[in-house]
């Protein structure tokens, strides 16, 4: 296997992103929506882009965000949204863009409690959790993660009430609204200080990773991996030479 040149040594300089010119840009940079790559535009059900392009800035995450607002009262949803980020560095503001309009809303919010940082799946799991044996007053959620996308890039994504990413009909209706809501500069964007959006009553705090990883036992037998004799690398090297013996 060829070994990368660059594999073991410190990030050439050339490589890294300007932080505080990617924020500076997601605040300051205003899309326009007569330029297709300026407009909100969802894929696997989620906005992404670099505030360098124009292409996720405050704006969008706005208009996505009254959006999602907009959808959850069209469609009866009035459970709590649970709303999570990653550590890409256009995450925080975009949480905090999302948060303001979200409290404004009087959304119920589920912020994470002591690590900023949650994982997807804990967001989509908190969202079964919530929604278990219940019919009305469903939760629903928003990931703010572009996934695997370069450091520049940010991500906003929706999960409905089923806990995964948002299907071809609804991000094209949240899509269309935030759209629309950029052409207008924003007019039926609520909206209040993020401070404000913080101390708000809507807004609440969920252990994420606590509900995510203290639940693992429900579906993994923890208890016989303690009490095995052999370790999991043992096993897992004689299911392999296994399946080279038989085949697959």
């Amino acid at each position: 296997m060829k070994i990368d040149a660059s594999a073991g040594k410190p990030a050439d300089p050339s490589i890294l992103v300007n932080v505080p010119k990617l924020v500076t840009a997601y605040y300051t940079l205003r899309p326009d929506a007569s330029i297709p790559a300026q407009r909100v535009a969802f894929g696997t059900s989620g906005h992404r882009g670099s505030s360098f392009d124009t292409a996720f800035n405050e704006w969008h995450i706005l208009a996505i965000t009254q959006a999602i607002c907009d959808y959850r009262k069209l469609q009866k949803i009035g459970g709590p949204l649970f709303l999570g980020m990653d550590t890409h560095a256009l995450s925080e503001p975009a949480f905090a863009s999302a948060l303001e309009v979200l409290a404004a809303n009087d959304i119920e919010v589920m912020i994470s409690e002591g690590t900023p940082y949650t994982p997807t799946p804990a967001v989509s799991y908190a969202i079964l959790r919530y929604n278990d044996c219940r019919k009305t007053g469903l939760a629903d959620g928003i990931v703010i993660t572009p996934s695997h996308n370069p450091p520049d890039d940010g991500g906003f994504k929706y999960d409905p009430p089923h806990g995964g990413p948002a299907d071809e009909k609804v991000t094209s209706w949240i899509e269309s609204r935030a759209n629309e809501l950029l052409r207008t500069g924003l007019v039926g964007v609520r909206r209040v200080l993020f401070e404000q959006g913080l101390r708000s009553s809507t807004t609440q705090r969920h252990n994420y990773l606590h509900t995510y990883i203290g639940d693992l036992e429900s579906v993994i037998d923890l208890a016989s991996i303690r009490n095995a004799r052999i370790s999991l690398g043992v096993v897992w090297t004689r299911l392999e030479a296994r399946a080279l013996i038989i085949g697959p």
